[in-house]
């Protein structure tokens, strides 16, 4: 595969994974911010490759052959982010755009090698599962910060925004994964709401933050 061909495939199985239904080739054009016209002949492409089910007017879904392409890519791209925070100390924000290069090396036989050298993680440094050399993930219970009750203590385990600004925020606020954060108050008109970290800073954050940090309740 061409590099633009991995990069549609990991955008197409990133919106798999937030919907059922089949990806529209719209929502493939905004991810990749390209036009609709130009998503549609890269799943031509693939469609030929046999990597998508491809039908006009209908979206687009990953075909067997296709869904373990886009885990190897995906595979490939966490453990790098892996090896820059945990060997090179990287900041967890400074990771994606390096690993995005690094993503499209060809060489099984390195990222097998790499993997083995982190001790096979099964997270990145975002919280995110890191799928193995035949494509399993472990799966993790987690649910958002904002569907807890107040009192409810959550373990942070994940981001569901990965963007270096979102990360810089969690940084100054002392958030990271392992954090537990406990739920004190929301407020009704806005939905802020007020937490304790790590049973020691109390501090409000907005809807919009507790709507992108994944939490596993502890109970």
């Amino acid at each position: 595969m061409t590099l633009s061909e991995e990069n549609y495939l990991k955008a197409i199985y990133h919106l798999t994974t937030v919907t059922d239904a089949d990806v529209s080739t719209n929502a493939i054009a905004e991810m990749m911010e390209t036009k609709a016209s130009s998503v549609t002949d890269m799943l031509k492409k693939l469609a030929e490759k046999d990597l998508v089910n491809y039908k006009k007017y209908q979206g687009v879904s990953l075909t067997n052959k296709g869904l373990l392409s886009a885990k190897m890519i995906v595979r490939k791209h966490r453990l790098w982010e892996v090896f820059l925070v945990d060997k090179l100390n990287f900041a967890w924000d400074e990771v994606h755009d390096i690993a995005e290069q690094l993503e499209h090396i060809k060489s099984e036989q390195l990222i097998n090698k790499l993997d083995d050298f982190l001790g096979n993680p099964t997270e990145d440094p975002h919280g995110d599962p890191i799928p193995d050399a035949q494509g399993r993930m472990a799966k993790t219970d987690k649910q958002l910060l904002s569907d807890l009750a107040i009192n409810q203590i959550g373990i942070c385990v994940g981001v569901k925004d990965s963007s270096a600004e979102f990360l810089k925020y969690l940084d100054k606020q002392a958030i990271a994964l392992g954090s537990k954060i406990e739920i004190m108050a929301k407020e009704s008109f806005d939905l802020s709401t007020k937490i304790r970290v790590n049973e020691t800073t109390e501090l409000t954050i907005s809807n919009k933050i507790a709507n992108n940090l994944f939490v596993k309740v502890d109970y």
